[in-house]
């Protein structure tokens, strides 16, 4: 019994190894799959910006015969700059598909994104990736390279209105709104707008700029704004005009489009931009409180047809490092500095070292400055000068008299004149450092024209007074009147009729403004200066300080500390507005 249970379990045994070993042999055997190859639809796509939305571009790559459900493969197609072996690409993944494609726009971005030029031709390396599910047993075919061209994605420029009055009650009312689409859709970083305009027509030859930023899509101007652009634009205040506008758009890495032209028309308006010059020079020169707007002198603003509402300009004195900056209006909401004679929004102060009279010229639309000496002089063929600029100063200049303020005396013959603030003529460029001329047809008390037309004759030869007056910065005016003599008149000359300018004594002239007279004068009582023998004839009265005034004021007095009716000299000094008395 024991020796029939050993063979039956011996043969039970060799049944279940021969069972065994048959099922093993019958399993099937899975090779590893095989590389995909890619091929490209295209080598060379060039696609217009109209065809954005158009797929131009498709791969497709042959089965890798994975062991498994091929609906379950993965695959990676990635894009990437020529030559960069693939660090930083761009990649679509797809799951079960042997193709995938792409659009204009999609090839646009990953352009720009990578910073290459607009309609410049740019390779690129792509391939494609394969693996299973999770990414086990990847595979990369070979690379193929393609061009693609990259097309201007520009934006859609549109205007709220083609037609617009400007009008000067209401500067701060909105006039237009400019709105636009995005440029560079699907770029990753910051597209930076500037809206640009020029005169219709010029294809924007002198163009002028509007910043407005990144990722903003509008842009309003008010009445103010949209004048400003049709000013600049050559459109004269008071006339009917149309202005181009365009979008430019720039990305982070300089890749720059244009948007399409809209046209509007603007009637426009002569706006008075005022500029002032607050400084540190402003308490000790009597111009206000230091660094205050709401008190500094006020610029000229010169009205010439180009340089309106553009060039500025003031003569003023200013004491040893003066500091100063000027400002748009009685507010620092806009102030200009500037070095090396550029003039910048928000720039550095302005400084002179050296006291003096100065000529300080700005130009807010070309953004350049100059500061030069201040002075004026007489120039032509009824001066002594001569028609000879080099030959004007300093012997036929006129005196400082005070801000925006010149008094000089000189004998005329004929010939015409000018006034002339410059030892040149002026070069006819309107920069800021021009030499100014003035003259002016009219008139005793008549408006001067910058570089305008030669001032008549007086019409007898002698010696004459003139004043250029620039106090009301909206008029420049000139004042002339005979300067043969200069007389005291009053109830402090002692033995002359009171107030009585036939009898009154005259002073002697002793040069360059200068008139003096020794006179026994009473203590307390009062006189003025009269160039002439009769009332009417041009004036001067006290206004303070020492100075002198022709346009009304007090009389001047003899100080009552002087004592007794002694000799007193007195001296007038017409250049520079000034007058003493001592004992």
């Amino acid at each position: 019994m024991k020796w029939y249970l050993k063979i039956a379990a011996t043969a039970i045994l060799a049944t279940t190894l021969i069972t065994a070993c048959k099922k093993v042999a019958d399993l099937p055997l899975y090779s590893n799959g095989a590389g995909p190859v890619l091929t490209a639809s295209s080598t060379t796509i060039a696609a217009p910006a109209a065809d954005s939305n158009r797929t131009v571009l498709s791969f497709s790559w042959s089965d890798p015969r994975y062991a498994n459900d091929s609906s379950t493969t993965k695959y990676i197609l990635e894009i990437d700059s020529a030559g960069r072996n693939f660090t930083k690409p761009v990649s679509k993944t797809v799951i079960g598909k042997f193709n995938v494609s792409y659009t204009a726009r999609e090839l646009n971005t990953i352009i720009l994104n990578n910073g290459f030029a607009l309609g410049t031709p740019v390779g690129l390396d792509t391939r494609v990736i394969s693996s299973y599910g999770n990414n086990n047993e990847r595979y990369m075919s070979t690379p193929v390279k393609v061009t693609v061209t990259a097309y201007r994605d520009s934006a859609v420029l549109k205007t709220s209105s083609v037609s617009v009055i400007a009008d000067i009650n209401t500067p701060d009312l909105l006039s237009n709104t400019f709105s636009w689409s995005p440029a560079f859709i699907g770029y990753a970083g910051a597209v930076t707008y500037t809206l640009q305009y020029d005169s219709a027509g010029k294809n924007y030859a002198a163009v002028k700029e509007i910043a407005v930023g990144p990722s903003i899509f509008t842009r309003g101007l008010t009445q103010f704004q949209m004048n400003e652009t049709a000013l600049a634009s050559n459109i004269p205040g008071g006339n009917t005009g149309r202005v181009d506008y365009r979008l430019r758009a720039v990305t982070a890495q300089g890749a720059t489009v244009f948007s399409n032209t809209v046209s509007v028309t603007i009637k426009s308006y002569f706006p008075l931009l005022r500029f002032y010059m607050p400084g540190s020079y402003q308490s000790s020169t009597g111009n206000g409180t230091d660094w205050t707007p709401g008190n500094a002198p006020e610029l000229i603003r010169d009205q010439r047809t180009g340089v309106n509402n553009s060039m500025y300009f003031i003569y003023i004195f200013l004491p040893a490092n003066a500091e100063f900056k000027v400002t748009q209006g009685r507010a620092w909401t806009t102030d200009f500095g500037g070095t090396g004679g550029n003039l910048a929004p928000g720039g550095a102060n302005f400084k002179v070292t050296t006291a003096g009279y100065y000529r300080v010229t700005i130009n807010r639309s070309t953004l350049r400055y100059n500061i030069m000496e201040g002075r004026m002089g007489f120039v032509g063929g009824a001066t002594p000068a001569g028609w000879n600029p080099p030959g004007v100063f300093p012997n036929n200049a006129l005196g400082n008299a005070g801000t925006n303020l010149f008094v000089g005396l000189t004998d005329f013959t004929s010939g015409g004149w000018k006034l002339i603030d410059n030892n040149a003529w002026d070069n006819g460029s309107r920069a800021v450092d021009e030499t100014r001329s003035y003259g002016t047809a009219a008139g005793d008390g008549g408006s001067l024209e910058t570089n305008g037309a030669n001032f008549n004759d007086f019409a007898t030869a002698g010696r004459y007074r003139v004043i250029w007056d620039g106090r009301d910065v909206d008029n420049v005016k000139h004042f002339r009147s005979p300067a043969t003599e200069m007389r005291i008149v009053g109830n402090a000359i002692q033995g002359v009729a009171d107030w009585t300018p036939g009898v009154s004594p005259a002073m002697t002239y002793l040069g360059n403004g200068r008139w003096q007279i020794v006179r026994k004068m009473i203590p307390g009582n009062e006189f003025k200066f009269l160039a002439g023998n009769a009332w009417g004839a041009f004036d001067y009265e006290d206004a303070g300080a020492g100075k002198v005034k022709w346009d009304g004021g007090g009389n001047m007095k003899v100080p009552a500390s002087f004592i007794g009716v002694l000799d007193c000299t007195i001296i007038l000094n017409e250049n520079t507005q000034t007058w003493t008395i001592t004992q």
